[in-house]
């Protein structure tokens, strides 16, 4: 059983204590946060949001009509993927083994209770999405190296559930229609992972009822993604969003009759959209140059309203059955809040606040595939050149925004420049900005961050004997792959939880991910050998010459261990400098103070080698 139990820091005692006397940096790290809380359709009063209240993140339930909160879920490496059924009664959640990823989804009653296997005869795999139905359908879409990717339905009353979907491409859920009646499917068949079609199944007898792909019948493949079926009892209009105009947006596609209903929302940039409960609106979410905003879109007269948000970043956000919108905010130089549109904070966590930062500068630079989007936070005190950090965004679909974030915050106290760019393939700047880094992997990303290095140190802002070049993920990967193919131009490289050798990386990675990684470079190591060892990091190791520091997750099923263990071996073998630090977790920490060792040995190394300050707090956690 997965031990449950009540909020025991409500009042911030024992969880924080000590939280006065750690520096500013730490306390960002520590100072407790939760989710937006997602409610129950049919029970909007029950309520389930994430938060690190304890110091790891957790899954919490929180009855709004009685104010009472219970800590769901306690491991030692957290827990964060979880969902409520549409009754309220129950609590989904998937347990994987040490942040591994591959598991099962269990249940727990929504006022607490045991654990229980959610849905029996399932064996553990990746999650690959999850619908549940008002009368207890249940969809679950899973993914191993076996089997590819499987769909399994569990009707009301059933023992165990019956597959309904395979294939060896990436697939998974999309969603239930209201009455359970319908299933949507985003699939990848056609072997574009980047670029889904969709697929409505019917729930009686699997068959297929429609399809939609926008990757045939024209000159470029064009995604397609499930946004939701309407919210009302014998509708069949689907919510999907499309890139047809070069950027995302949604419409409506009656799946029952064809009909496509385009909203022609004149919004720049990516627009997303969720239901209105009651399904006479949209909520608009409108993300455009590094920040958001949100709308409502009345279906029945076509007009937009603005939901009125602080300038900044919403980072998720939902409407209530009364009409109000609950939003999680935050911008570079302030704190996420929960957020009601009737002018209430929603949800405060409990304990002391995290202290504020610096605002962030936009910095647009002419770069080899047009203008690059920069986010620029400099230190309050003192005059450039700084030295700067480089922090490279994961994904690489995604982007970075004006939004809280502590590992930048950290750099800047103690005395950095923070430079963080949006390179082709981030997000949010049009399709072909996304799309564009195809099959010169790596390398396309690496040409928009050194225009902007470029910028920095023209501009004064950074010292070009001080850069550092540091990232997570994809960004670890650009880290260590920037070493090797620019040498000169950095000084100290910091790479988490990387794609090191991307051949075995490949062999090792999860099912999805060698989709991705097909998509991205036009095939497998063997078909097209020569774009491999191109985007390689371990290719170009032997050129480093800046010291290096890797951090990785043991369990780590995106980024394996063993391909980072090869490009440590090469460095070792030629006396390079480096340190390693290997963690008990998988792709990243749910745990707060790994998080903070983590920014603290980072910190430590790049002090010692550029001469800069040495972290603040206790130096006992770094080593």
């Amino acid at each position: 059983m997965t031990e449950s139990k009540d909020e025991s820091t409500a009042d911030g005692g024992s969880a924080f204590e000590g939280f006065a006397d750690a520096p500013p940096w730490e306390q960002r790290f520590r100072a407790p946060r939760v989710s937006l809380p997602e409610w129950a359709e049919e029970a909007p009063d029950r309520s389930l949001f994430v938060s690190n209240a304890t110091g790891t993140y957790e899954l919490y339930a929180w009855d709004r009509a009685t104010g009472r909160q219970r800590q769901v879920t306690d491991r030692p490496n957290g827990t964060t993927d979880g969902t409520l059924s549409p009754d309220g009664r129950w609590i989904w959640w998937f347990k994987d083994s040490d942040g591994d990823e591959f598991g099962v989804w269990m249940r727990q009653p929504f006022d607490g209770g045991e654990d229980e296997p959610a849905v029996p005869g399932l064996a553990p795999s990746y999650p690959a999405g999850l619908a549940l139905g008002r009368d207890g359908t249940v969809v679950v879409g899973r993914s191993t190296d076996e089997d590819g990717s499987t769909v399994h339905l569990l009707r009301p009353g059933a023992k165990e559930p019956v597959e309904i979907y395979r294939h060896r491409q990436s697939a998974g859920v999309g969603d239930l229609s209201y009455d359970s009646g319908l299933i949507a499917v985003e699939h990848t068949e056609h072997g574009d992972a980047m670029h889904s079609a969709i697929r409505v199944l019917r729930t009686a007898d699997a068959s297929v009822v429609a399809e939609l792909d926008d990757t045939k019948g024209g000159t470029e493949e064009l995604g397609l993604s499930v946004l939701g079926f309407a919210p009302v009892a014998g509708e069949t209009l689907l919510l999907v969003g499309h890139q047809r105009r070069g950027r995302w947006e949604p419409m409506l596609w009656d799946v029952a009759t064809g009909t496509e209903t385009d909203l022609r929302l004149d919004l720049p940039g990516d627009v997303s959209a969720e239901w209105y409960p009651d399904g006479s609106g949209l909520l608009i979410v409108h993300s455009f140059e590094a920040r958001s905003e949100l709308w409502r879109y009345e279906i029945a007269t076509g007009a937009l309203v603005r939901v009125e948000t602080p300038a900044g970043s919403v980072s998720s956000a939902t409407a209530r059955p009364d009409g109000s919108v609950e939003y999680l905010w935050s911008s570079a130089a302030h704190p996420p809040v929960v957020r009601s549109t009737d002018g209430s904070v929603v949800l405060d966590p409990p304990g002391p606040e995290a202290p504020p930062s610096v605002p962030v500068e936009d910095v647009w630079v002419e770069g080899p595939g047009g203008r690059v989007h920069a986010l620029v936070q400099r230190p309050a005190q003192g005059e450039g050149p700084f030295p700067t950090v480089f922090e490279v965004h994961g994904g690489p679909a995604w982007h970075d925004s004006d939004a809280f974030a502590s590992g930048p915050a950290a750099w800047v106290d103690h005395g950095y420049a923070v430079v963080r760019v949006n390179y082709r393939g981030s997000t949010g700047y049009g399709r072909e900005w996304t799309d564009a880094l195809k099959h010169r992997v790596g390398l396309i990303e690496l040409e928009d961050i050194a225009a902007v290095r470029e910028w920095a140190v023209d501009s004064g802002l950074a010292d070009p004997e001080r850069l550092v070049l540091a990232g997570g993920s994809w960004g670890g990967y650009l880290t260590l792959l920037g070493l090797g193919t620019q040498p000169d131009a950095w000084a100290v490289g910091l790479a988490a939880v990387p794609v090191a050798d991307y051949v075995a990386a490949y062999e090792d990675e999860m099912e999805a991910l060698k989709a991705l990684d097909r998509t991205l470079l036009g095939g497998s190591p063997e078909e097209v050998p020569e774009r491999f060892a191109a985007s390689s990091p371990l290719t170009y190791v032997d050129a480093v010459k800046a010291p290096v520091h890797i951090s990785a997750g043991v369990n780590d099923p995106r980024c394996p261990i063993r391909q980072i263990d090869n490009y440590v071996d090469r460095l070792a073998a030629r006396g390079a400098v480096h340190e390693v630090y290997r963690y008990d977790a998988g792709h990243g920490s749910l745990v707060v103070d790994e998080r903070i060792k983590q920014v603290a040995l980072d910190l430590d190394f790049a002090s010692r080698h550029l001469g800069t300050p040495a972290p603040q707090g206790t130096r006992k956690e770094v080593g």
